[in-house]
């Protein structure tokens, strides 16, 4: 039996990257994983990935992947989603926030000003509120149980520039969001955590790379490495001392004594790199 056999997890924006990572790992650990995202169908979006297929690689792994077409954007598909986890299974243990709509500029190196309006909305109107959201429907499950986690994959870029001033702003607001709802949700002991990944091998990641020769993907994570540090706060029933705070998932690494799937250690974010990564 996994370390989370009988516990039940959701997964906001799973098709690929991070929040594939988190819901396959969640399932390695022996969880029931709802996993979300609105690629059904391969082809159907520019890079490679659906819900399906993550399903399948959870309970590949030894949990159980249930797959949910949700658009994040869509408040009623958001409450149909914890509603059917409620009806389903009952209790709910983890929510990983991982859904940010990326707009195509978030890579394009341009300016803030030669890029459209609509990236505010993209990024903060549908990114950051979409965390918002789902964890108030978290905090209707969790608080009657008097336990759960909540992890907001978050980013350096809420410290220092990184690809969009609007991406930055979008991270520096979702920290904020961890901070205050892990302060109203401490009398219920329900933990709220920011999880900083380094650079990350994801499908988006690797696309980038061939335009953008200045990235050095020497000492990067596997989009894996942050769901291992899902699963450790998950499992530590003393996971209360990092509740409000942004944490990097290279700085659990040492705390938990997990590695990369390869066994390595990434450098992490350009922010809180431990020294033992220079």
């Amino acid at each position: 039996m996994g370390a989370l056999s009988g516990q039940v997890a959701i997964v906001t924006g799973a098709s690929r990257g991070i929040g594939k990572g988190c819901a396959v790992e969640l399932g390695a650990a022996g969880a029931t994983v709802y996993l979300t995202g609105r690629t059904v169908q391969e082809g159907s979006h520019l890079l490679p990935g659906t819900i399906g297929a993550t399903a399948a690689e959870v309970s590949a792994a030894g949990g159980e992947g249930i797959a949910v077409a949700c658009d994040h954007a869509d408040d009623q598909q958001v409450s149909e989603l914890f509603g059917r986890v409620a009806k389903e299974r009952g209790r709910l243990d983890v929510l990983v926030n991982n859904a940010f709509l990326m707009p195509k500029e978030l890579t394009g190196g341009k300016p803030f000003f030669e890029n459209p309006l609509s990236n505010w909305d993209d990024m903060i109107g549908i990114g950051t509120r979409s965390a918002y959201v789902a964890s108030w429907h978290a905090a209707h499950a969790m608080v009657p149980q008097g336990r759960g986690l909540i992890a907001n994959i978050s980013s350096s870029g809420a410290r220092e520039y990184a690809w969009h001033v609007v991406y930055g702003v979008g991270k520096c607001a979702l920290d904020r969001i961890t901070a205050d709802t892990a302060h109203e949700l401490a009398p219920h002991r329900v933990s709220v955590v920011s999880l900083w990944p380094g650079l990350v091998l994801t499908e988006r990641t690797r696309g980038a790379a061939a335009s953008m020769p200045d990235l050095d993907f020497d000492g990067a994570e596997s989009q894996r490495f942050t769901g291992r540090a899902v699963v450790a706060l998950a499992s530590d029933a003393g996971r209360m001392r990092f509740s409000g705070q942004a944490v990097a998932s290279r700085t659990l690494a040492d705390e938990y004594g997990f590695t990369d799937v390869d066994g390595s250690l990434p450098d992490g974010p350009l922010h809180d790199r431990p020294d033992s990564a220079s």
